[in-house]
């Protein structure tokens, strides 16, 4: 089974993990409702799902046909 022969120090290990970093998700705006998403993802807004500005699924109308 392989393992170190020497420790390695904090510093070498902390040189290494340099690299890893947490990136702040883009954010845009959709065009149609002016509400802020992730980008490349649909969203909820007053019950209709929109994705790149139009309607995906509308339950809004489900809604008032149930009560």
């Amino acid at each position: 089974m392989a393992h170190p022969k020497r420790k390695i120090s904090r510093t070498r290990r902390d040189k290494r993990r340099t690299h890893y970093k947490a990136v702040a998700p883009q954010i845009a705006t959709c065009p149609t409702t002016g509400e802020a998403h992730l980008y490349h993802r649909a969203h909820w807004f007053e019950g209709k799902l929109y994705y790149r500005g139009q309607v995906l699924i509308d339950n809004s109308v489900a809604e008032e046909n149930a009560a």
